[in-house]
């Protein structure tokens, strides 16, 4: 939830979607960048190749699911032909049924168009016209209105798509390229598109997907991959700044316990401490500490767990982007089948595994900023690292933000994917609740980078506070580009401005970059 935008991004950059899934990058690129869509042309012969096959199980008197019936606990109910247009239509109005606040616009770009991609590998039935609408309203700009409820995560994320399908046929409301709402239709027209009329089937392709849990998954991915980095280097300024020893993360030390993860991180910290004369102040046999704390000393086993759990959801994650979703599905024999592969469960759950990984990763950092507000562990700096103690109180509420922030993660990691609500009269009787997990994903994320913003604005102070002695390279990179925003030690000051234009750096990757300037380069 780190980058997102109120309107379209301009890129040049082009996706090509084809029978292969998307990669990470493109999701990226097209939710958030901008970049346009291009679809392959060997791939709409295949898409046009399946139509025939729903044309002619249309045509034949014998029912078949989602083409000939209705849907859901509706399934054995016969539709005559001349009434299947309006059973489309219906579909997509009654499942476009959510609810709440406006879903973040490169989410609903990222869910379109994985529900393109899906629609490429010609096992939906659709129309080529149907997937070239996807494309063109991608292209231009237009973003859906999706309401944050209405998804159970099973049958797909079925209100959340059916609010994109809806727009293709020119009803509901859509933002445009420069984030004005506006009815679909205008917005269209505006483009030069014309409104799509539904055919049989098409109302169940467009819906039946796991797109939009899978794109928020993609997407805290690629934000997650920079904050575990900068959680790395918010420790190092730490470990440095409250006087720690490095000697902890040597390679041989790690090498004992061959976690991957582990191994990431501690050479991340063996690289952003090289050169501190901080540390180096205090690392001869005159120093009498024995161990440094866990929030100091087991920084790389936490985050180090962090991002193994991160590599095994990006595996999930890579095999749904394989996958193609929908019920029923066009074989690659020509049958259409009914099956369950739109369940959320493998996505659900790595969701709520990396809700848990983010709130572990913020509870340690806000442990380190506690110790440097504590003149009972902060080794000789002054009480909350105030300019005048009792006059000044420093940086004691900024803990308490921290604080507050860290036990909303915790209650956001309780797993959404152990519930399950029936529903379709008891059809539809287990969900992922995936979506959900999804979302609380995205909060959770936003929380990570607000504390981290604390801990390296915390140990930024305390680094300046240990002057005459200078930090790491890396490290003072990264103390530098926090003075860029926020001002160093001195009298008590309006500390939320400051804290907000951390927490920028911290989104954009500027700290992460700022310390990779320095280094030869950061895991």
């Amino acid at each position: 939830m780190l980058s997102t935008t109120d309107s379209a991004a301009t890129s040049t950059r082009s996706v090509t979607i084809g029978v292969g899934g998307v990669s990470f990058d493109e999701i990226v690129a097209v939710a958030r960048g901008g970049a346009r869509v291009e679809l392959d042309s060997a791939a709409l012969d295949g898409v046009s190749a399946t139509r025939r096959i729903i044309d002619d199980l249309a045509a034949d008197p014998k029912p078949h699911y989602g083409i000939s019936t209705g849907f859901g606990a509706l399934a054995t109910t016969y539709i005559d032909a001349d009434r299947r247009a309006q059973l489309q239509q219906s579909l997509i109005r009654s499942h476009a049924a959510g609810s709440g606040a406006e879903v973040e616009r490169e989410v609903v770009r990222a869910l379109m168009l994985l529900r393109l991609s899906t629609l490429m590998t010609g096992r939906t039935g659709v129309r080529p016209t149907t997937a070239e609408a996807y494309a063109a309203m991608l292209n231009a700009g237009i973003t859906p209105v999706v309401r944050e409820y209405g998804s159970l995560g099973c049958s797909g994320d079925l209100a959340p798509l059916a609010s994109c399908a809806l727009a293709i046929m020119g009803e509901g409301d859509v933002r445009d390229a420069a984030g004005a709402l506006v009815p679909s239709v205008v917005a269209l027209r505006a483009a030069g598109l014309a409104p799509v009329q539904l055919a049989e089937k098409e109302g169940l392709a467009l819906i039946n997907g796991t797109d939009g849990m899978l794109g928020m998954l993609v997407l805290a991915l690629a934000d997650l991959r920079m904050l575990l980095t900068t959680a790395d280097i918010a420790a190092a300024m730490s470990v440095e700044a409250l006087l720690g020893t490095d000697a902890v993360f040597a390679a041989d030390l790690h090498a004992l316990r061959p976690q991957l993860g582990q191994s990431l991180s501690a050479a991340n910290l063996r690289s952003l401490l090289d050169g501190s004369a901080i540390t180096a102040s205090h690392a001869g046999p005159e120093c009498t500490t024995v161990q440094d704390a866990y929030s100091l000393r087991c920084s790389p086993q936490v985050h180090g767990a962090a991002r193994d759990t991160a590599d095994h959801a990006a595996t999930i994650a890579s095999r749904e982007l394989a996958s193609a979703v929908d019920n029923p599905v066009v074989t690659v024999d020509g049958r259409v089948e009914s099956n369950g592969n739109f369940h959320g469960a493998p996505i659900g759950y790595v969701l709520d595994f990396l809700a848990i990984a983010v709130a572990d990763i913020a509870s340690m950092s806000e442990r380190r900023t506690d110790r440097h507000l504590d003149v009972a562990r902060n080794k000789g700096l002054p009480p909350f690292l105030a300019h005048e103690a009792g006059v000044d109180s420093g940086l004691m509420i900024a803990q308490y933000t921290a604080a507050g922030i860290v036990s909303e993660l915790k209650r956001l990691a309780a797993p959404a994917s152990v519930d399950s609500i029936p529903s379709s009269a008891m059809q539809e009787d287990h969900v992922s609740m995936g979506w959900a997990a999804a979302r609380k994903l995205r909060r959770s994320i936003d929380g990570l980078a607000r504390v981290l913003a604390i801990e390296a604005m915390t140990a930024a102070r305390s680094l300046d506070l240990r002057a005459p002695l200078t930090p790491a390279p890396a490290t003072a990179a990264v103390r530098d580009a926090i003075r860029t925003v926020a001002a160093g030690p001195g009298p008590d000051r309006h500390l939320s401005p400051e804290i907000e234009a951390v927490y920028d750096l911290v989104r954009t990757g500027s700290i992460a970059d700022a310390a990779a300037s320095v280094t030869k380069g950061l895991a």
